[in-house]
């Protein structure tokens, strides 16, 4: 099965009072070794959302075979300036299974 976690994110004013350059760097500071760590267990992809929703700014999915890899990812992410400074607040988790109704009719026959 494929789990994929959706990280809803709102930016906070420390983070969007940075130069965009200074952001970007700090991303890949902190994020790189992460998933450095993770490489071939765990995908993340990220989506822009502030245009669209006063929910959350930003939007992280993770894509893995075992959720134990997105509970690593969230620990590291946990530990880092990201949250810790904070530039970031996690509004939400989704987790979901791709396609797990698929996996249900050929477990069960259905």
């Amino acid at each position: 099965m494929n789990y994929v976690f959706f990280i809803l994110l709102r930016a906070t004013p420390a983070w969007l009072s940075l130069p965009r350059a200074r952001r970007r760097a700090l991303a890949d500071e902190h994020l790189g070794p992460i998933l450095q760590r993770l490489e071939g267990q765990l995908q993340m992809r990220f989506f822009d959302a502030e245009a669209f929703t006063a929910q959350c700014s930003d939007v992280v999915m993770t894509q893995t075979a075992d959720p134990q890899h997105h509970y690593f990812f969230m620990e590291g992410l946990r530990d880092s300036p990201l949250i810790t400074q904070p530039y970031f607040d996690v509004v939400h988790i989704i987790p979901a299974i791709e396609e797990g109704y698929k996996a249900y009719e050929e477990a069960t026959g259905a």
